[in-house]
């Protein structure tokens, strides 16, 4: 049978089809059967198991696994190496689930044990360890502190930016899911210190697949990558071992894995961004892994692993772009296939086609990664030999791994002034990035609609056509989703593109969302959603006449909100975002009477200008110095009736803040009692 089967995959279905695995295992566990013979039958299981995804899947429906764990309770050792062999193959199978590795508790730490036994089990185990270490990624988006170089900037431009009420929207990386964490259940059990002296082992194998190890143990990891800095084999530390086997005299395999290892600690911050083994080892590695001299899935790799080494620092991205010409470099990605069209096999035009796939996927990555927060380096992507056409063709591939590398690169792109100003505008990319919009998986979503917020920018002149093109109704739809990021997206998106705004945009946006809709997003559990909600609120509310129209209609409904979040248990954010919706109302002609009636409402607001937080402080004064200014309408009364309420007496005491901003207000205020 074993001769039978190897190398042939029609024998292999034949013998599983004919009923053969049932009665190898039978074999393998009986008592009565010698050694041999198990030995045997696990190497048969594991030539079957070498073959198609369906012969797993047929292995794994006769419960293989619990019967070659069991094995390994024997104590011979050739057996348990064939066990482990066949259990290798089967967990790097991609359809065998890792947490059959984890059902039994007692299995991690026998397989640690059997470390020692042997270099095969050394590399088996390894093996099965790194494929069954997985960790699951959601997308998700986060305000960040947004980087417009002032040197691309009108002044009254700048200013524009740092108001409140638009901010400019960048994306995170996927944050780990916390689920099963496999990661922690290896490293509990000892997996560091069992596995790190393997990296001195004379076999090469065993050094690579403990390598493989740790890279998959520190990804995102911060205890273990702090708990690598400091182990010592044989004298040197592992970061040191690790760049040694950065040198380029070893194999790109070797290179590549050190680098993800060394990459992977630094993300999880063990290793700082300016170490030297980062700057002058990593970085320079993975951009030689970016050549096209290196074998198309080295290049892929290279490219993702630096993508993610530089994403968050802009040191590293400035010294990236400047090595070996890598913007240039990325380029010829998008060159393979030279010719689809010559290739008559199909294996080969499918194989082609994919590696075509990833290799595009790779550069939109890095591209997305380099041009993250530095004007100069977006500007030599987007000049780059057909670089915009290149991303604008990738929002329509048929690959969504390649559709969503195209649409973070373009997020990524749309953080300039000056690209949306020009090169967005030429391309039009407003259009295709509307068709991605349109029935895309959530993961392409969120980052779609990232993009699309920045599109909707005051200054962007993408964002008339945007509007025409029937973006309300998107933005309104996205609200109502059970994804928190794309919630947040479309507040924020609909908060941009209320800016300022027509009074038929702002009615539009009121008519679509629904007042109830609106409710609901104030009352939401994301902190993110409330706070862009506020926003939304804020710009809506903006302009006397657009102030008085929304409040005739929608004032008892936003007077209610308000109340709710200012009695309930938010942060200083959440409240001052709403004393500044509070404070906008003031500003209305008619607008300001539903404060001045509602005695709820002003006493809160004397009840924040007394309170010990001077943001809180400012913004119940912006509602105070509407309320009371001399040129307007009624002010007497309205000034009456707050200095009854104790109002001037607080006036008195904040002019005295050694707060100036606070003081300032505070005495502007009261001059305009006196005037």
């Amino acid at each position: 049978m074993k001769n039978a089967v190897i190398g042939n995959n029609k024998q292999k279905a034949n013998l599983i089809v004919l009923g053969a695995v049932p009665r190898l295992l039978y074999l393998l566990q009986q008592e009565t059967s010698s050694t041999e013979l198990k030995t045997e039958c696990a190497v048969v299981l594991g030539s079957l198991a070498m073959g198609t995804e369906n012969n797993v899947k047929s292995l794994l429906d006769c419960h293989i696994i619990p019967a070659l764990l069991q094995g390994l309770l024997s104590p011979d050792l050739k057996f348990i190496e064939a066990c482990l062999r066949c259990l290798r193959t089967i967990f790097t199978s991609p359809v065998t689930p890792e947490e059959l590795l984890y059902t039994d508790a007692t299995v991690i730490p026998h397989l640690m044990a059997l470390l020692s036994r042997s270099r095969y089990t050394q590399e088996y185990i390894c093996q099965i360890f790194s494929h069954c270490c997985k960790v699951t990624q959601t997308f998700e988006t986060c305000p960040l502190e947004f980087k417009i170089l002032r040197t691309y900037l009108l002044p009254t431009l700048w200013m524009l930016l740092h108001q409140p009420r638009s901010v400019w929207v960048n994306l995170e990386r996927p944050k780990r899911d916390l689920g099963p964490d496999h990661q922690t259940i290896l490293f509990n059990h000892g997996a560091v210190q069992n596995i790190a002296h393997l990296l001195t082992s004379v076999s090469y194998k065993v050094r690579m697949q403990a390598l493989k190890c740790f890279s998959v143990l520190a990804f995102e990891n911060p205890q273990v990558s702090m708990t690598l800095v400091n182990v010592l084999v044989d004298g040197e530390l592992l970061p040191q071992i690790f760049v040694k086997m950065l040198q380029r005299d070893k194999p790109i395999e070797m290179q590549l894995t050190s680098a993800k290892c060394l990459t992977y600690m630094c993300r999880a911050g063990a290793i700082r961004t300016d170490d030297n083994c980062i700057v002058l080892k990593t970085l320079p590695c993975l951009v030689r892994m970016c050549s096209k001299e290196r074998l198309l899935e080295e290049r892929v790799e290279g490219a993702e692993t630096l993508a993610y080494l530089i994403e968050p620092d802009v040191e590293l991205q400035r010294i990236a772009s400047i090595t070996d010409h890598l913007i240039a470099m990325l380029a010829d990605y998008f060159k393979y296939p030279s010719s689809v069209s010559a290739i008559t096999d199909i294996k080969r035009l499918d194989h082609d086609l994919k590696h075509a796939h990833e290799l595009r996927q790779a550069a939109f990555k890095l591209y997305a990664s380099l041009g993250a927060n530095d004007e100069d380096i977006r500007k030599k992507i987007i000049e780059t030999e057909n670089m915009m056409d290149r991303i604008v063709t990738g929002l329509s591939e048929s690959s969504v791994k390649v559709r969503l590398a195209a649409v973070r690169c373009l997020h990524s792109l749309s953080r300039s002034v000056q690209q949306l100003r020009t090169s967005f505008q030429d391309h039009a990319v407003w259009k295709p990035l509307m068709k991605v919009l349109q029935n895309a998986p959530d993961e392409i979503l969120v980052v779609a609609s990232s993009m699309l917020c920045n599109l909707l920018l005051e200054f962007s002149p993408s964002k008339e056509p945007i509007l025409e093109s029937g973006a309300v109704e998107l933005l309104c739809g996205l609200t109502q989703s059970e994804n928190p990021a794309l919630r947040v997206n479309g507040i924020w998106a609909l908060m941009n593109m209320a800016f300022q705004a027509e009074q038929k945009i702002k009615a539009d946006i009121l008519r679509s969302l629904s007042t109830e809709q609106l409710f609901r997003l104030l009352s939401d559990s994301d902190l993110n959603v409330l706070m862009k909600t506020l926003g939304l609120l804020r710009n809506l509310l903006s302009t006397r006449p657009h102030i008085d129209k929304i409040m005739s209609t929608h004032g008892k409904q936003i007077m209610q909100a308000v109340t709710l979040i200012l009695e309930g248990e938010h942060n200083i954010e959440v409240k001052e975002q709403t004393l500044c919706i509070l404070a906008n109302i003031a500003d209305g002609t008619t607008a300001k009477e539903l404060i001045m009636t509602n005695d709820d409402i002003l006493q809160k607001i004397k009840y924040y200008m007394g309170h010990s937080h001077v943001k809180l402080q400012l913004a119940a004064m912006f509602c105070i110095s509407n309320l009371i200014w001399n040129e307007e309408e009624g002010s007497q009364e309205r000034q009456d009736k707050l200095r009854d309420m104790g109002i001037v007496d607080i006036l008195h005491k904040l002019s005295q803040s050694p707060d100036s901003n606070l003081c300032d207000k505070a005495k502007m205020a009261l001059q305009q009692y006196l005037a």
